[in-house]
């Protein structure tokens, strides 16, 4: 079934094919990102297991992914395992679909190196601040004061910067009562994510603060992720 993950006032989100997993391959799971016309699949196994792919393979975690699961397996808490990592997942059925939140883990943050930072910005042609921070993955969070929803970035130079550094990709935001991100992955097959909810929950660790963060307005997809009391999520429907 397809999940619209982290939707804003009731619309928008980020479309999540979501699948009891069977006895798929890897090539196949790989597939149906495509197939479906979403970026990530989730696949969900017994107890709780869950398995992120997008079209270049599989992923250690993705938060919107586990948001839209959390709505299939419906309302109430849930214990999950990906990535090695078993945590807790809570879903409550509110109008208009289900609110769900879980752990993300422990996040690690570190300043980008100056070849880091100088390698992503140009890539972006733009950038002001550059942490990197590890949840899962490390990726690049950038900080921008203007000129968000212009930014127009170079995908094959920043796959370039991203892969030659480790990174998962860039997880650029502007700072507000209410922020806006946006985050561009092109080394895992998503030239720009509609929601990012681990990327929101490092945002939340790098600040340590609670934010609100609309993503997705770029791709006409209005998104919202929220990291609060060490727990991220957003509001999910199936579709």
């Amino acid at each position: 079934m397809i999940v619209n993950a982290c939707l804003r006032d009731g619309r928008g989100g980020s479309p999540t094919f979501v699948v009891a997993d069977g006895d798929f391959s890897d090539a196949e799971r790989c597939e149906m990102p495509g197939f479906f016309g979403t970026s990530h699949a989730v696949f969900i196994g017994p107890g709780g297991v869950l398995r992120f792919f997008t079209s270049e393979g599989e992923l250690p975690g993705c938060g919107h992914g586990t948001v839209a699961a959390l709505a299939v397996l419906g309302p109430g808490e849930h214990t999950l395992l990906a990535g090695g990592r078993t945590f807790s997942g809570t879903a409550v059925e509110v109008p208009g679909g289900v609110e769900a939140v879980f752990d993300p883990g422990p996040v690690q943050v570190r300043p980008a190196t100056g070849a880091e930072g100088d390698a992503v910005v140009r890539a972006l042609g733009a950038g002001g601040s550059c942490v990197v921070a590890t949840l899962g993955r490390p990726r690049m969070l950038v900080e921008v004061s203007d000129g968000l929803a212009e930014l127009a970035p170079d995908l094959q130079r920043l796959q370039e910067a991203t892969d030659s550094f480790g990174l998962l990709g860039c997880y650029v935001y502007r700072a507000g009562d209410r922020f806006a991100a946006r985050m561009f992955a092109p080394s895992i097959g998503v030239p720009e994510d509609i929601a990012n909810a681990n990327s929101t929950a490092c945002l939340a660790a790098h600040l340590g603060a609670d934010v609100t963060v609309d993503m997705g307005d770029s791709l006409g997809q209005p998104a919202t992720v929220i990291a609060r009391a060490g727990q991220v999520g957003g509001l999910a429907a199936v579709s």
